[in-house]
């Protein structure tokens, strides 16, 4: 159990978000949780834990949700960046103001986020981040080009934010998966194989097992990857 230890998690009021804010609080972390929507303070109060209505792209509200954080709970030991889906738009119709949304979604709101929690966690001797990653990550995907180019950014400042703070004890990882639903109606539009590994996606629940490992002391010594949680899809080595 990690009595004592808290997570901060975004886009938790569904999906990949909420999925890890259960799988975590019921590991024994205490948790707070940022999303837009207001269901997030029906879950916090659901899980025992706190939460704040802002938009991670919005650096005011990331602001405050980490000070929330640190006024209620003290510290801070954890942090999972998980996102919203992005539009899927063809290439060139994508405005240069929808860039501009995602890009502050998907990449710097991580940078935000990590600016913000730096400080708390070198100080408490450590803390590890993860971010929630694509499969298309390294092999980009016209029918996903925010993701495949916003979230390749993300895996080079991962990479470069664990080089600076390994001395720190402070990691940073991704987690890039495939399909992820608790229920295949979740994903209308989406093309989805009909030769999934085990018939179906991986759930919430099973895919925060994975964010729950990283973010855990016996991941101490992985930082700066992105783990590929993908069937085998990508044919990147």
């Amino acid at each position: 159990m990690n009595s004592g230890k808290v997570v901060m998690i975004t886009a938790a009021s569904r999906g990949i978000g909420a999925g890890c804010a259960r799988e975590l609080a019921a590991g024994g972390y205490k948790v707070s949780l940022l999303a837009r929507s207001e269901i997030v303070l029906d879950l916090a109060q659901e899980l025992d834990g706190i939460a704040v209505q802002g938009s991670m792209t919005n650096k005011e509200d990331l602001q405050r949700f980490v000070q929330t954080t640190l006024n209620h709970y003290g510290r801070v030991d954890a942090v999972v960046n998980s996102f919203g889906d992005p539009p899927r738009l063809d290439l060139l119709d994508i405005s240069d103001q929808m860039w501009l949304e995602n890009f502050e979604m998907l990449f710097l709101s991580v940078v935000r986020l990590a600016r913000l929690v730096t400080e708390p966690m070198r100080q408490q001797g450590g803390g590890a981040i993860v971010n929630i990653s694509a499969c298309d990550v390294l092999e980009p995907d016209l029918g996903t080009p925010f993701s495949g180019t916003l979230r390749a950014a993300m895996a080079g400042f991962t990479k470069l934010y664990a080089k600076r703070y390994r001395g720190d004890h402070i990691r940073m990882n991704s987690v890039a998966p495939f399909f992820v639903a608790d229920q295949l109606e979740e994903l209308e539009g989406w093309d989805v194989p009909n030769d999934l590994m085990w018939g179906r996606p991986a759930t919430y629940a099973e895919l925060a097992k994975t964010v729950a490992f990283l973010i855990s002391d016996e991941a101490k010594f992985i930082t700066g990857t992105t783990l590929m949680v993908d069937e085998a899809r990508s044919a990147a080595i």
